[in-house]
């Protein structure tokens, strides 16, 4: 789960990492009223949209008077930010962070996220703060400085120490630095994050610091531990069928392909995709229904693939072990009963109760194309797709 930009900052004033006074405004009298409060000189409004970019997409704006701030705000307000990470359809503007501006000396970068081949968190620090880290990774992967923490003992004071000093910290700040790390870090392992970055970490003009961006990820796996956190979901930034397949219990990520899937198992779910890519063909979505999913549970699956106006075609991959054959088949019959499928459906069923689920299908007067393997699922799925 993403947050926004004012929700992660005010996570980190409760964790002790300075951040710039300001407030999140939802109209333009409200942006007025937090400019005039924050005690005159610049401000920056900054568009609150589950993306990064926002500046070269018009969501970031320097403004010199409350007045301007206001004129702004109703121009930013219910505009559609249009960022790399957006797409082409972009992000409506719902909020405004108003921000005292900051006299910006230098700027680094530190973020905290999970290094799988390791298999332990790692702290990561950049002298080149302010720009697209993805960027700075592929171009230059030697500007980017790491710790790597032990899980059982944590990120240890001479690490964010050594990290402050290799990101050329003036002196008297490097003692400063290493306690946003550690409390950057401790923000981390606390609420069960996925990733915390502070893009860009600046030395102002008087000799301080000041997390001028915050980008904080839940792992929603953890979530459960944080019911805090519950009341910080913008369901505006989501994806609705994401969305809604939540609701359900479900395990779906839209993608920009036609192909619909539906599978029981992650594993499975992405071999699936991998071999209806390998025959030239794209999936629409990753649909894992569970292994203890319920008829209904299917039920709402296919309803939610059915959704997706980009589906021309639909794979359903089942392979019976605690999820059984029979119960997938029922909740296609019962589907089918609820909503229209007037796309062509490829199946594939293996393990338990698999007669039983072939016998329910065949029964249920569905026109469905049987497949006998993935392979066999696939290039059937692909040669349906040259047909439409």
């Amino acid at each position: 789960m993403k947050v926004h930009e004012y929700q992660a900052k005010a996570i980190f004033r409760d964790f002790g990492i300075p951040v710039p006074d300001g407030d999140v405004a939802e109209s333009p009298d409200k942006a007025r009223e937090i400019a005039a409060s924050l005690g005159g000189g610049k401000v920056v409004l900054k568009a609150q949209i589950h993306a990064g970019g926002r500046g070269k997409g018009g969501g970031v704006k320097l403004v010199d008077t409350p007045g301007e701030a206001e004129r702004t705000a109703k121009d930013m307000l219910g505009m559609k930010v249009i960022t790399q990470q957006t797409g082409s359809s972009g992000k409506v503007v719902r909020k405004i962070l108003v921000e005292k501006g900051v006299d910006i000396r230098e700027e680094v970068y530190l973020g905290v996220t999970i290094d799988r081949r390791s298999a332990c968190p790692v702290v990561m620090g950049s002298e080149a703060g302010g720009v697209e880290i993805e960027k700075v990774a592929r171009e230059s992967p030697d500007r980017i400085l790491t710790e790597r923490a032990d899980p059982m003992v944590g990120l240890r004071p001479f690490q964010a120490s050594r990290l402050a000093f290799a990101l050329n910290l003036p002196p008297e700040l490097v003692r400063k630095g290493a306690g946003v790390i550690l409390a950057l870090y401790r923000l981390f392992v606390t609420l069960d994050c996925s990733l915390v970055e502070i893009n860009p970490l600046v030395i102002t003009g008087q000799g301080g610091l000041v997390a001028l961006d915050a980008k904080i990820s839940f792992d929603d796996n953890g979530l459960f531990r944080h019911k805090e956190l519950e009341s910080l979901r913008d369901l505006h930034e989501e994806e609705p069928l994401e969305v809604e397949a939540s609701r359900h219990n479900l395990n779906y990520i839209k993608l920009d392909g036609n192909v619909g899937c539906m599978v029981n198992g992650a594993g499975l779910a992405m071999a699936t995709m991998d071999m209806i890519k390998l025959v030239g063909g794209e999936p629409a979505n990753f649909l894992d229904v569970g292994g203890g999913a319920t008829a209904d549970m299917v039920k709402h699956g296919l309803r939610i693939i059915l959704s997706d106006s980009n589906v021309t075609a639909i794979l359903i991959n089942i392979f019976g072990g605690i999820l059984r054959c029979d119960t997938l088949a029922k909740g296609l019959v019962e589907a089918a009963k609820e909503v229209s499928i007037d796309l062509p459906v490829v199946i594939r069923l293996e393990g338990t109760n698999v007669e039983a689920g072939r016998r329910i299908l065949e029964e249920s007067g569905l026109s469905l194309i049987t497949a006998t393997d993935m392979n066999d699922a696939a290039e059937k799925v692909l040669a349906v797709l040259k047909t439409r």
